[in-house]
């Protein structure tokens, strides 16, 4: 490969085609604009003018035909309704005049024609049309049918044949108009055609340009780069061909030269890089088999573990039923721990077992109305709400896409915990809401119990923690982990809000279904959601019926005879922390 001759840039090059192209083509685009401007007056001379023009010469042909035949039409009758004809036909030559007028600025000729049939038809009034009229009026038809003469027919013969010269000239200058904007027409084509063949030129010029200057040499340096990329770094890149690419094979080759002499060191950071990742994988991969060893082993250990102690159990109370009384007060006291001990080691292994069972066994994702879920959780702690005098509510709430068993599990969790965790001094009140905040429901379980303390926040989702002795307040301290599973479980979050007046207020999110977020986008002030009440059977204007009232879970089966955790995971209900 020979390198071009001339010691021109391609900038330069490309500059000084593009400039001259551009001159040609400016030159050609103002001698079009002109043409086109031309070509735009004559059309518009063809359109608003001679066009206009030829019919309003037919409206004044029409207007003087009219009056004749009224003069006619009166002269024989006598009947002035029959001069309306002449009178209309008086008025609209003057407004067809006068509309003509207007026109004629560019057409002088044409001015001298409509005056030539202004004077005779004005001097054929004067002379036949006025007298016959006033004599009909005066002496009666016969006098006026007898001032209609053979030379009266002729003088209106005249006008006709003024208007006949006035339309014979109308045509001509419209013909012309239609010549002239063929011709600029042509030319007009002719420029685009020119302006065409200089673009076709130009493009012709620089693709040859550029294969020359541009796409040859850059081949011959992209085949030097491609040997040294398959490994032959000591091959030296030579480029030929305008400044800018000698220049750039320089560079090139300057890369090489660095990229050889970093090649030893990069081949060794990379083998220490590929044993440090052959490292992290195995970690992973023992991590991941160690949790998955851990989860089984919590599987089965509390499956294990369940039937000794309901051994131990049963056996502890059957000691209790029939030995109460007859030992000893501290023999009873011994036998009652041992009896609590099992149960609530009892108690703990299924709600660990609970806690394992979240994600694993899943019956797959659907659309779950949480007001439905709503009135099952109100029916699973009706005893409980009974039994602490409790008030339970919730506004309108979505339908979500999750596991139905787990969310009843998750709402039925919170509404227990905010039962528990009441006030001795105050009615219980518990209210769940939400919100929708982006693409998420943002649901609140908020109650007036006795709160949690700012920097307790985050241990309370912590398994097995407890900020409260198992004598003030009994449970396993796993409810509120479970909680925060199973929303994870549904790609949320869940936090304490610590800004409430009084209380608790825990709020958590779940995704919201595509259809909820793009509604609400197109909604600009949604409604305000209307409290339903769990316990109120009579709705009235301060407090509207519950929706629980429609599944308030009164026709679930009764399970007290099943252990605690039994079956899927959903069957997990009344599990607090």
């Amino acid at each position: 490969m020979k390198p071009v001759v001339g010691g021109w840039s391609l900038r330069r090059r490309v500059v000084t085609l593009l400039a001259v192209v551009g001159v040609l083509l400016i030159g050609l685009a103002a001698a079009e604009a002109a043409v086109a401007a031309r070509n735009r007056t004559q059309i518009d001379a063809v359109l608003n003018q001679t066009g206009p023009l030829r019919v309003q010469s037919q409206e004044l042909l029409n207007a003087l035909l009219d009056q004749e035949t009224g003069i006619r039409g009166y002269a024989v009758s006598g009947d002035p309704a029959d001069l309306s004809p002449y009178r209309e036909g008086l008025a609209q030559e003057a407004d067809v005049v006068t509309s003509m007028r207007v026109l004629l600025n560019d057409y002088p000729q044409i001015g001298q024609e409509l005056r030539t049939v202004e004077e005779r038809s004005s001097r054929w009034r004067q002379s036949v049309a006025e007298p016959v009229i006033s004599t009909t009026e005066q002496s009666g038809t016969s006098a006026g049918q007898a001032l209609i003469t053979e030379g009266a027919r002729q003088q209106f013969d005249e006008v006709r044949a003024a208007v006949n010269d006035l339309q014979e000239e109308i045509l001509a200058a419209r013909e012309q108009a239609a010549t002239a904007v063929r011709t600029s027409s042509n030319v007009l084509v002719v420029l685009l055609i020119v302006a065409a063949l200089v673009v076709v030129v130009a493009g012709a010029v620089l693709l040859i340009s550029l294969d020359r200057m541009v796409v040859r040499p850059l081949t011959g340096l992209a085949d030097q780069v491609r040997e040294v990329a398959e490994g032959d770094y000591q091959h030296r890149i030579a480029t030929v061909g305008p400044p800018e690419f000698i220049r750039l094979g320089e560079d090139v080759d300057a890369m090489r030269q660095k990229i050889a002499a970093d090649l030893a060191e990069v081949r060794g950071a990379r083998e220490r890089i590929e044993w440090v990742n052959s490292q992290l994988q195995k970690q992973a991969e023992e991590l991941t088999r160690s949790n998955r060893d851990l989860e089984q082993f919590a599987y089965v250990a509390s499956h294990d573990l369940q039937e000794p102690l309901r051994k131990v159990a049963s056996f502890c109370q059957l000691l209790q039923r029939r030995y109460a009384g007859q030992l000893d007060e501290r023999a009873d006291q011994y036998i009652a721990f041992a009896v609590d001990g099992a149960q609530r080691m009892q108690r703990l292994i299924n709600d660990l077992l609970a806690f394992s069972r979240i994600g694993r066994l899943t019956t797959g994702f659907v659309e779950v109305d949480l007001n439905k879920v709503m009135g099952d959780v109100a029916g699973q702690t009706e005893a409980a709400r009974q039994y602490a005098d409790a008030e339970l509510t919730w506004t309108d709430l979505p339908v979500i896409s999750g596991e139905e068993p787990l969310l009843t599990n998750l709402l039925a969790n919170l509404v227990s915990n905010s039962i528990k965790f009441r006030r001795a001094d105050v009615p219980c009140k518990v209210h769940v809401s939400a919100r929708l905040v982006g693409a998420e429901w943002e649901i609140s379980c908020e109650d007036n119990g006795i709160g949690i303390e700012p920097e307790f926040a985050d241990k309370i989702f912590v398994i097995f923690q407890r900020l409260h002795s198992k004598d003030a307040y009994p449970g396993t301290g796993i409810g509120l982990a479970i909680v925060k599973k199973i929303v994870e479980y549904h790609g949320g979050r869940v936090w304490v809000d610590t800004d409430v007046p009084e209380g608790t207020a825990i709020r958590f999110t779940l995704p919201a279904l595509p259809a909820d977020v793009e509604a609400a986008a197109a909604v600009e002030s949604p409604e305000q959601p209307t409290a339903s009440t769990a316990d109120d059977t009579t709705p009235s204007d301060d407090a509207p019926a519950a929706p629980a009232e429609q599944s308030d879970g009164s026709d679930r089966p009764d399970r007290a005879d099943e252990p605690p955790g039994s079956g899927r995971t959903g069957d997990m209900r009344e599990t607090v922390g």
